[in-house]
């Protein structure tokens, strides 16, 4: 059945005209219109516009919305995820409320590692138990597509078993799942003291079968001070590469490590954190295609540095904010609540944290050519939002405002 949303209040269509992703000034050029309608025919928009012009004929043998009191806009997109996951750390929440550092945790069996062991003990039907109810609320709070990274295994046998519960999450769930490997997330402990051996299986061994089996999309990488360095993470992007794996990488979260530059040069999709990225780094992003994803929730979480979304928008990168939902860094997949942290700490406005969550996102996950704005030819993933205009999404804050959401044309029961 065709699909129809007519006296819009205000649609917000992030249209792209053509082009991948927003920079500069025109990420706050958000496409609104006033008493809008926008059809869908099968999982594709076929007509925006006004509700003057819109030609009545289209409404036959659809089903039709009435949105008089309604905000639209695409389906979140959120580009940085490790929701695939066992156990819980809320342990590690209490010790840094006392004053421990995330390296503090970390040196004590906390963090990454701590997740580790619980993956590796559960089996994946349990994990994508746990990650179904995540995906359901996620798409309660309006996203539609989401990023999945593995990186709790850090053994042949575990990566593979994440990888293979995202796939079979994939063919399952409605919502849109992209699936990234990220076998080099932490040295494992059986490889403490011997790291270039680690390196070498995921080169030699775990690329070769994620690729020849289509397990990921995107290769990634965790460049930073105590796990992988710059020459570590070339090494496995640029053979993930070969393979046919696209290039993602960790940069500058803890530390200034020059790996945002090194995406830069790797052409990476792009590179995620930033949190102490230099002027140097800045430059290298703003002069690449590569997409700098911000995590405002991590900070925020953390209680610790933010990116300079700013800088990066100044600078003419394109910028575009993921949840990082994880067990340890980030525990909200809130994508409203990440727009809301951007525009208080990061110094963004409402307008670029909307295209950072939709048209940038999708960008991020190389998706921006059907999804992130609602456009003639993309796919229909809208958000209804019972609020009375755009601005009111960041601003009200803590509550859920989606009242419909919409995926592939296709009016969800959530």
């Amino acid at each position: 059945m065709n699909l129809a949303l007519i006296n819009i209040k205000q649609l917000v269509t992030v249209a792209a005209q053509g082009e991948k992703a927003k920079r500069k000034a025109a990420m706050r050029e958000i496409g609104v219109i006033e008493n809008a309608a926008v059809i869908a025919e099968g999982d594709r928009v076929t007509w925006v516009g006004r509700m003057e012009d819109l030609p009545m004929a289209n409404l036959k043998e659809a089903e039709v919305i009435d949105c008089i009191h309604n905000v639209v806009m695409p389906g979140f997109v959120d580009a940085h995820t490790h929701l695939v996951y066992a156990g819980s750390r809320e342990g590690e929440f209490a010790m840094r409320s006392a004053g421990a550092t995330y390296e503090e945790i970390g040196n004590k069996g906390g963090g990454i590692l701590s997740t580790v062991g619980a993956v590796r003990s559960s089996s994946k039907k349990d994990i994508k138990k746990n990650a179904r109810q995540t995906l359901l609320a996620m798409m309660k709070h309006g996203t539609t597509t989401v990023e999945i990274k593995s990186g709790y295994g850090l053994t042949f046998r575990d990566e593979i078993k994440m990888l293979e519960a995202i796939a079979e999450l994939q063919n399952e769930e409605v919502i849109g799942i992209v699936s990234t490997f990220m076998g080099a997330h932490a040295y494992p402990p059986e490889y403490k003291e011997r790291k270039g051996a680690y390196v070498d299986e995921i080169a030699m061994n775990m690329l070769p079968y994620v690729a020849s089996h289509k397990l990921a999309e995107f290769c990634d990488v965790f460049c930073e001070r105590g796990y992988f360095d710059l020459e570590d993470a070339k090494r496995i992007l640029s053979e993930g590469r070969r393979l046919g794996l696209k290039p993602k990488i960790h940069a500058e979260q803890l530390s200034a490590s020059g790996s945002a530059q090194l995406a830069a040069e790797l052409h990476a999709i792009s590179a995620d954190h930033l949190e102490h990225v230099t002027e140097s780094g800045v430059a290298a992003l703003s002069g690449s295609d590569t997409v700098a994803v911000v995590l405002p929730g991590v900070s925020f979480f953390l209680n610790e540095q933010y990116a300079p979304a700013r800088a990066l928008i100044d600078g003419g990168a394109t910028v575009a904010i993921a949840s990082d939902f994880n067990p340890g860094s980030c525990m909200s997949y809130d994508m409203p609540l990440m727009m809301t942290i951007a525009c208080t700490h990061m110094k963004m406005t409402p307008e670029e944290a909307i295209t950072s969550a939709t048209l940038n996102a999708a960008a991020a996950i190389d998706r921006s050519h059907e999804l992130g704005s609602i456009e003639v030819g993309k796919k229909a993933d809208l958000v209804i939002l019972n609020i009375p205009n755009y601005k009111f999404l960041a601003y009200h804050f803590g509550e859920n405002h989606v009242q419909k959401v919409i995926k592939d044309g296709v009016v969800l029961e959530v």
